[in-house]
């Protein structure tokens, strides 16, 4: 099952490279395309975007990008990770079906974050053949993520609901700020996790949508320009102010959800690779979870 789901995405990715290698507005009609957008400057977006496109965006990514790692490398110094046997009993928690989703959405997001940052300093690199390379990447690992997000959204909503637990949860920030191990208030997914589906579903969506009308950009779409009012310039503009907006929190996130599965708890992401959770982690870290798990016998 898991040869043929990857064949299916590869096959799909490479009909959209197909697709876009084809395509008249990559080339030289890209100019003379630009010039029927509209001017209207409906919402007058030209001047907002500009300014935020050259004097914001790139300078608050870079922050994102030196700020989360930089206060989680001193979390790593000071605090330290916290370490779990992980040879007492074992719960099968994530199924093949679980864990395929998520790795299919965790390389795409491997993918499209590092990508992401080339484009949004292309000057740095220097523009040109790696530039379009990574652009291409961007676009196409989308494919994947694009087929996976609803499945994943579905298998885990449940869990993703926020309850009284997670207050107390953000109140002592999980345990992350203590060396000790005290049981800590959470379900099978805790308020972080929980915070990390939210954005990575609503706000990976609302990339995939932006992404794509910019992508996509000479493609009309009427429904919308009736509706809004809005230019099709000024729908690109406000597509790309959306996509990066959302693309700080975003990152953000992805990069916290890398450093906690990693780096935070040592092992904790062989759960999501191999499905099975080790007990103490699970009676540590989600103790409401674990009471739940206990009662069953599972534990």
């Amino acid at each position: 099952m898991k040869k043929y789901l990857y064949m299916f995405i590869a096959t799909l990715a490479l009909a959209s490279a197909a697709f876009a290698v084809d395509s008249q507005i990559w080339g030289e009609m890209r100019i003379q395309n630009i010039l029927g957008y509209g001017q209207e400057e409906s919402l007058k977006l030209g001047p907002l975007f500009t300014m935020l496109q050259h004097h914001y965006f790139a300078w608050i990514f870079l922050g994102v990008l030196i700020g989360v790692p930089g206060a989680f490398f001193l979390h790593y110094k000071i605090i330290g990770p916290k370490v779990f046997p992980h040879s007492e009993k074992k719960y099968y928690a994530f199924n093949l079906y679980n864990r395929i989703i998520h790795q299919i959405a965790a390389i795409s997001f491997i993918v499209i974050v590092p990508t992401g940052f080339v484009i949004v300093f292309g000057d740095f690199f220097g523009g040109g053949m790696f530039v379009r390379f990574c652009k291409n990447l961007h676009g196409l690992f989308t494919v994947p993520f694009t087929i996976v997000v609803i499945p994943m959204a579905l298998m885990w909503l449940k869990e993703a609901l926020f309850n009284l637990d997670d207050v107390k949860w953000f109140m002592i920030l999980g345990g992350y700020l203590s060396k000790e191990k005290k049981p800590i208030l959470a379900g099978k997914f805790n308020a972080g996790q929980k915070m990390w589906y939210w954005v990575a579903i609503l706000g990976g969506i609302t990339m995939i949508l932006s992404g794509a009308f910019m992508f996509f950009l000479d493609f009309k779409m009427e429904m919308l320009h009736n509706v809004t009012g809005m230019s099709q310039i000024d729908m690109l503009r406000a597509a790309a102010i959306i996509h990066n907006v959302m693309g700080f929190a975003v990152v953000a996130l992805f990069i916290t959800h890398v450093y906690m599965s990693m780096f935070a708890i040592k092992g904790a992401v062989q759960s999501i690779i191999t499905g099975y959770v080790e007990e103490e982690e699970v009676k540590i870290l989600h103790s409401t979870w674990y009471k739940k798990l206990k009662d069953q016998g599972k534990f």
